[in-house]
């Protein structure tokens, strides 16, 4: 196996040790340790001037938020009979779990696995394995006691006995070794050289992988200063030649992050609607937060308007509430809006409240007097027109009573009346996604859908029905969600931008980030319980009969009617799960999930997860081996990656090799690091080698999609935003429309001929779409004019090559349009086009 492994490493990774290694001829020393908390799992080798020599890491903890958690205490590792490697540690001294995790080959490590003990503080845990394979593991807990653990030969199931262990102090020797001056404590192993040369390769490997990586245009003066000032390239296209790709490779990525939904696209100007801000939404957040008034506000949670929406405010004669939105209102001449709200009077009561848009210096904009009829919570919606006379600028929504007594009010709602399609979205930004010419939208999450712990975890079903009905909650970057934009906004919304919907629902866990629970369990909190699994399949079932069912015959697609919508949704795939550890939690909680989705509704692509990062990452191999051997309910697996531009650069061949036996692949999100051209250009790059892989790759969304920005939690992000209008439209928004609307169904074979040195730097994609249209994108990221000759395609002289260029460094692009005369294009430096034929 160390063999196999030794040969699959890159060619030109071979270096020659710092020191000669002490040891047989054939073996050599390796000590297996962690130099600090946060440090993680490091190996250090012996030396024949007996010094040891450390090489780096190789696995670090995965448990916990960052910045509290990701820490490693006493790591033990045993060598197991077969060959493995068997890694314990501690993850902090209050969780009522451990650590553990098996490799081949020391490098790439299994997602950890936390198993829950009935203590809280798993201390330094050791093990020995039986002659049938199994484990047995010790630990110490926090008052002194030992405990005793039984683990199967697969390492992924841990039996605890019920009584405490008499086992001695003997259990816990382990090696000392002395490493850059200063001695740690770990495990020691007699190992192949061979072994020793694969970990020295592999480190060797990455840090030449990191100085390509760090290519940037910046510096291609220097880099390609003996290039003429012009290249030549030929383009030659085969059409006789083709393959069936996917006709979706374009798509979005919505997530409330950086104030996307609320505060964003979500068109209510009402900030806390609902009364429902905590301090657990945000440090310093409460009911009254973004509420104003001459006298202190009186919250009350007796008698609701919903058992969901506990909290209401209480308005008195001469009280007035004010709330001026997020980062404050805007009012321009006879600008009409929509305003509802729910009020309840006391019995026996005829009260009245004046609803008024009022400017800075107190002037009225706009009001309603609105006179309260009937018994117990009343909703009341009405139209308020600022009056042509007014001046544009800013404004706050301000409820008075105007009668003696006292009025609940809850649910306070204002959104411009000209919505996108009138649905309830600002139109700027619809329209700007719209734009993009999405052929999907996924929705609501990324780590939206998995949630900060168990109680977190997205609901569709607490999205739905009115607003007084759906459950507000957390949301995972620090703020509040309404669930105002709900699933069914959602969905209204992907079928107004003609998109398919791509809903990502829990695997039965959350965020591996998630903090700790009021047990001390942080991470994946051992996932929903096995006991409720069931009904968590059901709720998922549910949401499929909810978009795709008979309103007749289904209660589920009956609300979805009730809410305006009798036409099925037609939904057609689903995500289940979000960059999650592919630990055995999360494996067995998605079988269930799935194969409940495949069993009642087999023609539903289903989407798995392979975790946050790309290859090597250990959630990438252990995930696309999930998947690979679970083929039946695994259609498609969703791939992340943020990397640098010289990332891209040099891996356009990333999905050449892969298995077209395999799932399909959706890159569900990734982007390149910064917002100039220059990042432009190389996810320009990219999707010409998704589009020539698109018989692999089937779906792509760059992400994150929008970005208050006022309120970032993410950088970079495609679309950025304030209170009234759109800031920024990205260099990286030019190429995803660029790719948007000009897709095709069928991959045209190319190839180019230019000088191999800047092969990196020059692609083409030759496409036909669903009409049989040719399209040919070009792009050029070189410093020098570019001249394409085309051969095999005839495009008449004076056909437009359309597309954009500019300064790699620049955050603007330059729209560019030049002529293809005699099957030749000349394009500028820095550029990306589109010929139409």
């Amino acid at each position: 196996m160390l063999f196999a492994l030794t040969c699959s490493l890159a060619a030109g990774a071979q270096t020659k040790p710092a020191f000669e290694v002490a040891g047989k001829d054939t073996t050599c020393q390796i000590f297996v340790y962690s130099p600090g908390e946060h440090a993680g799992l490091h190996i250090a080798y012996l030396t024949n001037q007996e010094q040891w020599h450390d090489i780096g890491q190789v696995c670090g903890s995965d448990y916990g938020p960052w910045g509290t958690e990701k820490r490693m205490y006493t790591p033990y590792v045993l060598h197991a009979a077969d060959g493995t490697w068997r890694l314990l540690f501690s993850v902090n001294s209050s969780a009522p779990c451990m650590a553990a995790a098996y490799s081949e080959d020391l490098v790439t490590w299994r997602p950890q696995d936390y198993p829950r003990m009935c203590e809280q503080g798993i201390l330094a845990p050791v093990m020995f394995q039986m002659d049938n394979g199994t484990f047995d593991i010790y630990f110490k807990t926090k008052d002194g006691s030992r405990r005793y653990v039984k683990a199967d030969k697969d390492f992924r199931h841990f039996d605890e006995a019920t009584e405490p262990s008499s086992i001695s102090d003997d259990a816990w020797l382990m090696d000392t070794a002395t490493v850059a001056g200063r001695q740690f404590v770990g495990n020691q192993f007699e190992v192949p050289k061979v072994h020793l040369n694969y970990l020295l390769n592999y480190f060797e490997a990455l840090r030449n992988d990191q100085a390509r990586y760090a290519e940037r245009m910046k510096d291609d003066a220097a880099r390609f200063a003996s290039l003429d000032t012009h290249v030549n390239a030929t383009l030659t296209v085969d059409e006789a030649k083709t393959k069936r790709i996917s006709d979706k490779l374009v798509g979005v990525f919505f997530e409330d992050i950086n104030y996307a939904a609320d505060g964003g696209l979500y068109a209510e100007m009402v900030q806390n609607r609902d009364f429902e801000y905590s301090s657990d939404d945000h440090e310093g957040w409460q009911s009254q937060t973004a509420w104003t008034s001459n006298r202190p506000i009186v919250i009350r949670t007796s008698n609701p308007l919903s058992a969901l929406n506990p909290h209401y405010a209480v308005l008195e004669k001469t009280d007035t509430l004010y709330n001026s939105g997020w980062d404050g209102m805007k009012a321009a001449p006879l600008q009409q809006f929509d305003c509802s709200l729910f009020l309840r009077q006391p019995e026996g009561v005829r009260n009245q409240i004046l609803v008024m848009l009022v400017g800075n210096s107190g002037e009225v904009l706009a009001k309603e007097k609105v006179k309260l009829q009937g018994k117990g919570w009343q909703r009341y919606a009405f139209s308020l027109t600022v009056d042509k006379k007014s001046l544009a600028g800013d404004m706050r929504l301000a409820l008075t009573l105007l009668k003696d007594g006292q009025v609940d009010v809850d649910m306070v709602s204002l959104f411009p009346h000209d919505t996108y399609k009138g649905h309830g979205l600002r139109r700027d930004l619809a329209e700007a996604i719209a734009a993009l010419h999405p052929k999907f939208m996924r929705f609501p999450g990324g780590c939206m859908s998995h949630g900060q712990g168990l109680s977190n975890i997205y609901h569709w079903n607490e999205s739905v029905g009115p607003w007084q009905d759906r459950k507000p909650a957390k949301n995972i970057w620090g703020y509040h969600q309404t669930r105002g934009l709900g699933f069914y906004e959602y969905f209204q919304f992907c079928e107004d931008i003609g998109a398919e919907p791509l809903p990502v629902l829990a695997a039965g866990v959350p965020c591996q980030n998630s903090a700790a629970d009021k047990d001390g369990y942080a991470g994946q909190q051992g996932g929903i319980p096995m006991k409720d699994m069931s009904t968590y399949c059901q709720e998922i079932l549910n949401m499929i009969e909810w978009a795709n069912g008979d309103p007749a015959t289904s209660k589920w697609a009956k609300m979805r009617a009730d809410a305006g919508h009798p036409t099925p949704f037609n939904l057609k795939m689903i995500g289940i799960g979000n960059e999650d550890i592919i630990s055995t939690v999360f494996e067995e909680r998605f079988k269930m999930i799935a194969s409940a989705v495949k069993d009642k509704y087999p023609q539903i692509k289903v989407i798995g997860t392979v975790g946050p990062f790309h290859d090597p990452s250990a959630d990438y191999v252990e995930g696309w081996k999930f998947a690979k051997d679970n083929k039946r309910i695994v259609d498609m697996v969703d791939e992340h990656y943020y990397e640098s531009p010289g990332w891209f650069l040099r891996n356009q061949d990333y999905y050449d090799s892969y298995d077209r036996q395999a799932p399909k692949v959706y890159l569900g999100e990734w982007a390149s690091q910064g917002r100039t051209v220059e990042n432009a250009l190389v996810e320009a790059l990219h999707l010409c080698s998704l589009e020539r892989n698109g018989d692999v790759v089937e779906m792509a969304s760059y992400a994150p999609l929008l970005c208050h920005e006022r309120h970032q939690n993410w950088n970079p992000d495609m679309i950025y935003f304030n209170r009234d209008s759109i800031t920024m439209l990205t260099p990286s928004y030019e190429t995803q429309k660029l790719w948007g609307n000009n897709g095709g169904d069928k991959y045209v074979s190319s190839s180019l001929d230019l000088p191999a040195s800047v092969g990196y730097r020059v692609s083409a994609s030759v496409v036909k779409d669903v009409d049989d249209k040719t399209i040919v994108k070009l792009i050029n990221a070189l410093p020098q004019a570019l001249t394409v000759s085309i051969k095999g395609l005839s495009i008449a002289d004076g056909t437009a090559a359309e597309g954009f260029g500019g300064k790699p460094d620049s955050k603007h692009v330059i729209p560019l349009k030049v002529m293809v005369e005699g099957q030749k294009v000349t394009l500028p430096a820095y550029c990306a086009v589109v010929i139409r034929k």
